[in-house]
Order: C-alpha cells, then sequence, then structure tokens
C-alpha cells in the first residue's frame, strides 16, 4: 500500500491551493534509473539527486466501449528534462542529419513494458517539467463528494499532456534515447521546394495520399509568436489548418498499443523530418494541436506544419510529403 508522508500541514483552509488539500502519499519502487542508447555518457541515476516537480492529471483509461476515469492527482517526482539533460547526445545518423528532431526516448519498467515519448516532447515544449517519474501522489478531492479516488502504490510515469493516461506505466527502471531509423536523402538548402501531395504509410505500407485539405474538416486558426531555436523570430502571422489527428484517426484509431508505443515520422521534400509520437498528436488533453496547413503552391508549399504545443518552430516542417507510423518493439 501507498504510504502516508506526514506533513506540516494540509487543506483548504491553510492556502489557496485546490492541489494540496488532501495528505501526500509515498510511492514505493525503484529510485534508480539506467540511461542508455545514442548518448556519449550511459549510466545510472539516482532520482533522489534531482529537484521535485509537480503536476496535477486526470487519469483515465480505455475501455472496450468507452473512457474510464480513474482518478484527479497531484504528483510530485523528477522531470525527464533534468534527468536527460546530463546525457550528451550521440545520434546514430548524425553525420547525414544532425538536428535531433528524429529522436525519441523509450521508457521500459520492471514488467518490461514500454512508453514512447519524442525528444519535442521533453525538449520544445512550451510547458517544460510535464513529464516526470512520480515518486509522490496527492488525491485531488472534490470539495462536495469527497470522493476519494484509488491511490496508485509504485513510482510511475507521468504525462501531464495526455488525454488517456495509457504512457503512465507503473516502476520504470530504463530510459533509452534513439532515432528513427528510417533512411532519407536529404537536400540541404533545396530551392524552390515543393511537395504537391503527402503520402501516409502505415508499417511499410501505404495507406493513404493527402492531395488537399478535407473540406468538411473544422479549421482552426493559431495566433503565434513564430520563433525559431536557431534564427529567433520568424513571423507573429496566424496560422490556419485542420487537425493532423482527424485526417488520421479513421486510418490510426485511438488504442492502448498506439497510445503507448506509437510514432510518426514526418518528412519533408528536402529529407528534413520529425517525430511525433502517437499520442502528441492523437492523445491531447489540453487543445494544443497539430496543424496541417495547405499553403498553395509556393516555395515550402504546398504543405506545411503547425505544432501549437512547440515552444520552438523547429518541428513546423514544409513541404511536408510522407508521415511513417511506426511502433516500438
Amino acid at each position: 500500500m501507498a504510504m502516508t508522508l506526514f506533513v506540516m500541514s494540509y487543506g483548504q483552509d491553510q492556502s489557496n491551493d485546490f492541489y494540496d488539500d488532501a495528505e501526500p502519499y509515498y510511492l514505493f519502487g525503484p529510485r534508480t534509473i539506467e540511461i542508455s542508447g545514442e548518448i556519449e555518457n550511459p549510466g545510472m541515476i539516482d532520482l533522489a539527486d534531482f529537484p521535485a516537480h509537480s503536476v496535477i492529471v486526470k487519469e483515465a483509461m480505455l475501455t472496450k466501449n468507452d473512457n474510464q476515469f480513474i482518478g484527479a492527482y497531484r504528483y510530485d517526482g523528477v522531470s525527464l528534462y533534468d534527468i536527460l539533460n546530463l546525457f550528451i547526445l550521440d545520434k546514430k545518423n548524425k553525420n547525414k542529419f544532425n538536428p535531433i528532431i528524429d529522436l525519441y526516448v523509450e521508457i521500459e519498467n520492471m514488467e518490461g513494458e514500454k512508453a514512447i515519448l519524442s525528444w519535442g516532447e521533453i525538449y520544445y515544449p512550451v510547458h517544460h517539467d510535464e513529464i516526470l517519474i512520480a515518486t509522490q501522489v496527492t488525491r485531488i478531492v472534490p470539495s462536495k463528494t469527497e470522493e476519494l479516488w484509488p491511490l496508485p502504490e509504485n513510482t510511475k510515469l507521468v504525462v501531464a499532456s495526455d488525454l488517456i493516461t495509457e504512457r503512465n506505466i507503473s516502476n520504470p527502471v530504463k530510459i533509452t534515447v534513439r532515432s528513427a531509423n528510417k533512411a532519407f536523402e536529404v537536400e540541404k538548402g533545396m530551392s524552390p521546394m515543393f511537395a504537391s501531395s503527402i503520402i501516409v504509410e502505415d508499417q511499410e505500407k501505404k495507406v493513404m495520399k493527402i492531395d488537399a485539405l478535407p473540406k468538411d474538416f473544422c479549421q482552426l486558426t493559431y495566433e503565434t509568436t513564430f520563433y525559431g531555436r536557431g534564427r529567433g523570430i520568424h513571423s507573429t502571422t496566424p496560422f490556419k489548418g485542420v487537425m493532423v489527428k482527424d485526417i488520421l484517426r479513421k486510418e490510426f484509431p485511438l488504442k492502448p498499443e498506439n497510445i503507448a508505443k506509437g510514432y510518426f515520422i514526418i518528412s519533408a521534400e528536402d529529407g528534413y523530418r520529425a517525430v511525433f509520437t502517437f499520442s502528441e498528436i492523437m492523445n491531447r488533453n489540453d487543445q494544443a494541436e497539430l496543424l496541417l496547413i495547405d499553403e498553395g503552391d509556393t516555395d515550402g508549399g504546398k504543405f506545411r506544419l503547425f505544432p501549437a504545443f512547440d515552444f520552438f518552430s523547429d518541428r513546423a516542417i514544409k513541404s511536408v510529403n510522407g508521415i511513417y507510423y511506426r511502433m516500438l518493439d
């Protein structure tokens, strides 16, 4: 069972914080994590060596016919941002493609279960430190019903932006950094650059071709300050497009295995590409969506991405020509 942590005080009369009205509980489980993969300095880390962060989540799991609410919690633990910050990248494909946005991270637990995160989810988001290895949990108790959600008992991966929380696996013990292994021909400085359509593949089988944005789909407009990691400010022009998840959902349905282990490699005509996990495109709870935009017959067209959840513009790929779905082994 989870163990109560005795603290000086808690409760709604003590502060204006809604998220500390119940007692915190210690989560049992491993406190050391192995870090490996495409890094120069693989090794072990101790969670006790890192500062604590907090996230608030509403957890739900998929059932046969619906979603099942599990509970609302505040989790405290160590950010993957902090953990991986200590390890120097050594990409296998760095001589052909140096950008880091084709990296992903595989999390494995004591039972051999796995979950995937893109490097972009960890290091590019507008909201940092919202992916934790949780070591402590507190119920967020409704004030009228005072319903007590079941308490988790073990340390766990917590991804605060997920709607269905299939990636929140218990007892993580290993983190492996990998680059997407699909090969592309890279042509830097291609000009003009244009791709008239997008090929969509599921495990190397062609399942779709996108020639135009679906006319019956809702279009969203995002006001933005478009800022790159290298060149800084690009523009403050709004982006208007269709949610990528609406286009893909028929071929790539919301299933536990897809949420936990699926990812997309999205490529441009010049070989530029990025990894997005299934969950960060198809399973968000923050209404920050990945848009597909039709820019017409222009240099950099026809289609481009706009990831509203990213701080930087690096994954706003121009001249998109391919979307390739893969799964962790």
